[in-house]
C-alpha cells in the first residue's frame, strides 16, 4: 500500500477521496482486521463497498455496517462481469441486457434502493463500452419514464447519507464464514472455523457459572477459551465493545482443538444471559451451538450479587443494606439506581429467556 500511494503521487493520481475497494472482496467481509488497520493508516480510508454483507443473494438483502471507523456500504450488481465484454456475445443476447435496463433487474435495483453503489470492470469501458452503455442508458430510462431524481454524491458524504437514512445498520452481524461457500473462498485459507466453540456458559451472574466452568475443564476433551487479561476467564465478545473486534480476535481466544470431531470448546461469560445483543449475535455466529444457563431462586442471585459488590467496596453497597437498594425509588442516587439494576435485571429470567428462544431452537 505505501508503494502503491508512493507511485501515485509521484505521477500525480488523485487518492484522497477516502474510499477504496478490495479485489475480489478480499478482506472487507468476512472481516480482516489488518486490511482496515492498513487501510486508514496509508490511505486514510473512510469508506468502502462490498456485495458480501450479509450473503452474495438475495441482493435485496444487502446491507450496510462500520467496522473500525470505515463505512462500508452495500453494493449492487450491474450484470456487467469480467468476461461480459461485447454487447452481441451478452448472455442470453442483447436484448437481455436491454431489458435488464428497460424494466427489468437494473432498473429494479435502482428503483428499490434509495442509495445504489455500482462497480464494474475495466474490460466492460473497452471494447464494446459496455460500461458507458449500461449506465448511460440506465440513467437516460429513468429520467424519461419515472419521476425519480438522480443525485450523486462523493464516496464519504455519500456513505454518511446512506448511514442517516439507516442508522440500524451501523452494528455489523457476524457470520460463521464457512456456512456461506463464497465466504469460504474468499476468506484467507489460513483461517478455520474449528477455533468457535460448541457450546456458551451464558450466566446469570452468581449462579455458580464458575463452578460450572471448573467443572467442565477436569473433562480432557472440553477446552475453554484462553484468559482475557482483562475479564479473566470470560471473553465477554457477543455482550459488549468487544463484539466489534471481530471474529478473528474472538477466535485468537480458542486453541486448535488435537480432535475437532470429539474436543469441545467452550467460553463462559456470565453476563450474556442478560444481554439485548447476544442471543441475535451469538445465533448469528454459532447457530448450531449449544446454550447453558443456571437459575437458582433469583432472591438468592440478587443477594449474593449486592455481596460481591460490598466486597468490591462498592459506595452504594457499604452505604446502603440489601433491602434499601433493592426497594429504591427514582429519587435514589444514581450509583444506588446502577446497583439496584445489577441486582435485579439479571433475575428477570422469563424475559431473558424468551429473549434466547427467539434466536435458538429450545432444543439447544
Amino acid at each position: 500500500m505505501k508503494l502503491n500511494k508512493y507511485f501515485s503521487q509521484e505521477h500525480g493520481i488523485p487518492t484522497d477521496m477516502g474510499y477504496a475497494v478490495a479485489p475480489h472482496h478480499s478482506g472487507v467481509y468476512p472481516v480482516h482486521i489488518q486490511l482496515y488497520e492498513a487501510w486508514k493508516k496509508v490511505w486514510h480510508i473512510r469508506v468502502t463497498s462490498t456485495e458480501e454483507y450479509p450473503h452474495l443473494k438475495p441482493a435485496r438483502y444487502r446491507r450496510g455496517f462500520i467496522h473500525n471507523g470505515i463505512m462500508v456500504l452495500p453494493r449492487q450488481t450491474c450484470g456487467l462481469f469480467t468476461h461480459t465484454i461485447f454487447y452481441k456475445e451478452y448472455p442470453g443476447g442483447p436484448h437481455e441486457l436491454d431489458k435488464s435496463i428497460r424494466g427489468g433487474e437494473l432498473f429494479l435495483t435502482i428503483l428499490l434502493n434509495p442509495i445504489s453503489i455500482f462497480m464494474t470492470h475495466l474490460s466492460n469501458y473497452g471494447n464494446d463500452r459496455l460500461g458507458l452503455y449500461t449506465f448511460a442508458n440506465l440513467a437516460n430510462f429513468v429520467k424519461s419514464s419515472t419521476n425519480l431524481r438522480l443525485q450523486t454524491l462523493p464516496p464519504v458524504q455519500l456513505a454518511h447519507k446512506y448511514f442517516e437514512l439507516f442508522p440500524e445498520q451501523t452494528d455489523p452481524l457476524w457470520q460463521n464464514p464457512c456456512d456461506d461457500k463464497r465466504h469460504r473462498d474468499i476468506w484467507s485459507r489460513d483461517k478455520t472455523c474449528d477455533h468457535l466453540p460448541k457450546f456458551l456458559v451464558i450466566g446469570p451472574q452468581k449462579t455458580g457459572t464458575t463452578a460450572l466452568y471448573l467443572f467442565l475443564l477436569m473433562h480432557p476433551s472440553i477446552i475453554s477459551n484462553l484468559p482475557s487479561p482483562k475479564t479473566f476467564e470470560e471473553v465477554q465478545f457477543f455482550n459488549g465493545n468487544n463484539y466489534h473486534k471481530g471474529i478473528d480476535w474472538y477466535m485468537d481466544f480458542f486453541p486448535t482443538p488435537s480432535n475437532i470431531t470429539t474436543d469441545l470448546l467452550f467460553e463462559k461469560s456470565a453476563n450474556y444471559f442478560h444481554s439485548e445483543e447476544a442471543p441475535k449475535r451469538a445465533a448469528s455466529l454459532i447457530p448450531k451451538a449449544k446454550i447453558i444457563t443456571i437459575l437458582i431462586d433469583p432472591s438468592d442471585r440478587a443477594y449474593s450479587w449486592y455481596q460481591h459488590q460490598r466486597s468490591h467496596e462498592d459506595p452504594a453497597a457499604l452505604k446502603f443494606n440489601f433491602y434499601e437498594v433493592i426497594t429504591s425509588d427514582h429519587w435514589a442516587p444514581s450509583e444506588t439506581k446502577t446497583l439496584q439494576k445489577k441486582c435485579l435485571i439479571p433475575g428477570w429470567y422469563a424475559v431473558h429467556i424468551e429473549r434466547w428462544l427467539s434466536h435458538y431452537p429450545a432444543s439447544q
